[in-house]
Protein backbone atom coordinates (compact mmCIF):
# COMPACT_ATOMS: atom_id res chain seq x y z
CA UNK A 1 0.00 0.00 0.00
CA UNK A 2 1.50 3.13 -0.70
CA UNK A 3 0.96 6.46 1.64
CA UNK A 4 -1.74 7.75 -0.35
CA UNK A 5 -4.05 4.57 0.78
CA UNK A 6 -2.84 4.80 3.94
CA UNK A 7 -4.76 8.57 4.86
CA UNK A 8 -7.92 8.34 6.51
CA UNK A 9 -10.38 11.02 5.32
CA UNK A 10 -12.11 13.60 8.13
CA UNK A 11 -16.07 13.11 8.37
CA UNK A 12 -17.69 14.18 5.11
CA UNK A 13 -18.02 18.59 5.01
CA UNK A 14 -15.18 18.93 7.99
CA UNK A 15 -11.80 20.64 6.92
CA UNK A 16 -9.40 18.10 5.88
CA UNK A 17 -6.08 19.04 7.27
CA UNK A 18 -2.94 19.27 4.59
CA UNK A 19 -5.00 18.78 1.93
CA UNK A 20 -6.41 22.11 0.46
CA UNK A 21 -9.85 22.12 1.41
CA UNK A 22 -13.28 20.17 2.71
CA UNK A 23 -13.58 16.29 1.93
CA UNK A 24 -16.25 16.01 -0.06
CA UNK A 25 -16.60 12.45 -0.27
CA UNK A 26 -15.63 9.32 -2.79
CA UNK A 27 -15.93 9.53 -6.42
CA UNK A 28 -16.79 6.10 -7.42
CA UNK A 29 -14.51 3.82 -9.95
CA UNK A 30 -16.27 4.41 -13.54
CA UNK A 31 -14.86 2.37 -16.66
CA UNK A 32 -11.14 2.74 -16.02
CA UNK A 33 -10.94 5.38 -13.77
CA UNK A 34 -10.19 4.41 -10.06
CA UNK A 35 -12.04 5.68 -7.05
CA UNK A 36 -10.73 9.03 -5.55
CA UNK A 37 -11.31 11.33 -2.54
CA UNK A 38 -13.06 14.77 -3.77
CA UNK A 39 -11.53 17.83 -1.73
CA UNK A 40 -13.63 21.05 -2.12
CA UNK A 41 -11.45 24.11 -2.61
CA UNK A 42 -12.68 27.94 -1.17
CA UNK A 43 -15.21 29.87 -3.22
CA UNK A 44 -12.54 31.96 -5.90
CA UNK A 45 -15.55 34.25 -7.08
CA UNK A 46 -17.49 34.81 -10.34
CA UNK A 47 -15.98 34.19 -13.41
CA UNK A 48 -17.66 33.74 -17.28
CA UNK A 49 -17.27 29.95 -18.03
CA UNK A 50 -15.77 30.75 -21.60
CA UNK A 51 -16.04 32.17 -25.04
CA UNK A 52 -19.63 32.37 -26.19
CA UNK A 53 -20.29 30.21 -29.29
CA UNK A 54 -16.91 28.14 -29.32
CA UNK A 55 -16.92 24.72 -29.24
CA UNK A 56 -14.44 23.47 -26.66
CA UNK A 57 -13.04 19.86 -26.40
CA UNK A 58 -14.27 19.66 -22.17
CA UNK A 59 -17.24 17.05 -22.75
CA UNK A 60 -16.76 14.82 -20.15
CA UNK A 61 -19.26 14.57 -17.53
CA UNK A 62 -17.14 12.94 -15.11
CA UNK A 63 -13.96 13.61 -15.63
CA UNK A 64 -13.54 17.46 -14.61
CA UNK A 65 -9.08 17.22 -14.16
CA UNK A 66 -9.28 16.21 -18.01
CA UNK A 67 -11.96 18.98 -19.16
CA UNK A 68 -10.20 21.62 -17.34
CA UNK A 69 -6.68 20.87 -18.87
CA UNK A 70 -8.61 20.49 -22.37
CA UNK A 71 -10.01 23.43 -21.83
CA UNK A 72 -6.84 25.55 -20.72
CA UNK A 73 -4.79 24.02 -23.76
CA UNK A 74 -8.45 25.22 -25.91
CA UNK A 75 -8.55 29.10 -25.45
CA UNK A 76 -9.41 31.49 -22.79
CA UNK A 77 -11.44 29.80 -20.43
CA UNK A 78 -11.66 32.47 -16.99
CA UNK A 79 -13.63 29.59 -14.47
CA UNK A 80 -11.06 26.67 -15.51
CA UNK A 81 -7.91 29.31 -15.67
CA UNK A 82 -9.50 30.81 -11.96
CA UNK A 83 -9.76 26.85 -10.86
CA UNK A 84 -6.06 26.05 -11.79
CA UNK A 85 -4.60 28.50 -10.22
CA UNK A 86 -5.77 28.08 -6.60
CA UNK A 87 -3.54 26.87 -4.47
CA UNK A 88 -4.04 25.52 -0.54
CA UNK A 89 -2.20 23.74 1.88
CA UNK A 90 0.95 23.62 -0.61
CA UNK A 91 -1.56 21.81 -3.42
CA UNK A 92 -1.87 23.64 -6.67
CA UNK A 93 -3.42 20.45 -8.56
CA UNK A 94 -7.36 21.97 -8.13
CA UNK A 95 -9.22 21.61 -11.00
CA UNK A 96 -12.78 23.10 -12.69
CA UNK A 97 -14.95 19.48 -11.10
CA UNK A 98 -17.02 18.40 -13.79
CA UNK A 99 -20.75 17.74 -13.57
CA UNK A 100 -20.97 14.71 -12.42
CA UNK A 101 -18.35 15.53 -9.62
CA UNK A 102 -20.30 18.22 -8.48
CA UNK A 103 -23.20 16.55 -8.14
CA UNK A 104 -21.39 13.71 -5.78
CA UNK A 105 -20.63 16.99 -3.97
CA UNK A 106 -24.33 17.54 -3.73
CA UNK A 107 -25.28 13.91 -2.60
CA UNK A 108 -23.13 13.87 -0.02
CA UNK A 109 -23.07 17.74 1.86
CA UNK A 110 -27.44 17.92 1.07
CA UNK A 111 -27.92 22.06 1.07
CA UNK A 112 -24.91 24.29 1.04
CA UNK A 113 -25.63 27.87 1.13
CA UNK A 114 -27.93 27.65 -2.16
CA UNK A 115 -26.09 29.41 -4.76
CA UNK A 116 -25.10 28.18 -8.38
CA UNK A 117 -21.20 26.46 -8.98
CA UNK A 118 -19.52 26.09 -12.58
CA UNK A 119 -18.55 22.80 -14.18
CA UNK A 120 -15.98 21.79 -16.51
CA UNK A 121 -18.57 19.93 -18.88
CA UNK A 122 -19.47 21.98 -21.65
CA UNK A 123 -23.30 21.05 -22.85
CA UNK A 124 -22.96 22.81 -26.64
CA UNK A 125 -20.74 25.96 -28.16
CA UNK A 126 -23.46 28.20 -26.23
CA UNK A 127 -23.82 26.49 -22.96
CA UNK A 128 -22.21 24.96 -19.81
CA UNK A 129 -23.63 22.94 -17.31
CA UNK A 130 -23.55 24.53 -13.67
CA UNK A 131 -25.09 23.00 -10.42
CA UNK A 132 -27.52 24.58 -7.89
CA UNK A 133 -26.50 23.60 -4.41
CA UNK A 134 -30.34 24.37 -3.02
CA UNK A 135 -32.09 21.45 -4.54
CA UNK A 136 -29.51 19.56 -6.35
CA UNK A 137 -30.53 20.54 -9.85
CA UNK A 138 -28.30 20.53 -12.56
CA UNK A 139 -29.08 22.93 -15.39
CA UNK A 140 -27.29 24.82 -17.95
CA UNK A 141 -26.25 28.32 -19.03
CA UNK A 142 -24.99 30.43 -21.43
CA UNK A 143 -21.36 30.36 -21.07
CA UNK A 144 -20.77 34.33 -20.70
CA UNK A 145 -22.64 34.11 -17.37
CA UNK A 146 -21.03 34.68 -14.01
CA UNK A 147 -21.36 32.37 -11.69
CA UNK A 148 -19.18 30.90 -9.09
CA UNK A 149 -16.17 28.75 -8.85
CA UNK A 150 -15.23 26.53 -6.33
CA UNK A 151 -11.90 24.02 -7.30
CA UNK A 152 -11.35 20.70 -6.77
CA UNK A 153 -8.83 18.35 -6.42
CA UNK A 154 -8.42 14.52 -6.23
CA UNK A 155 -6.47 11.80 -3.91
CA UNK A 156 -6.63 8.80 -5.31
CA UNK A 157 -8.11 5.36 -3.30
CA UNK A 158 -5.53 2.47 -3.57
Amino acid sequence: MNAQAQITPPAIGEVWPGQGGIYAGIMPARGDAKPYHLILGDELGRFEWGPYGDESPATSLTDGQTNTLALLEHGDYPAAKAAVTHAADGHSDFYLPAIVELYEIWLNFGYRDGYWLWSSSQRSAYDAFYMDFVGGYQYYGDKYYALRVRPVRRLFIQ
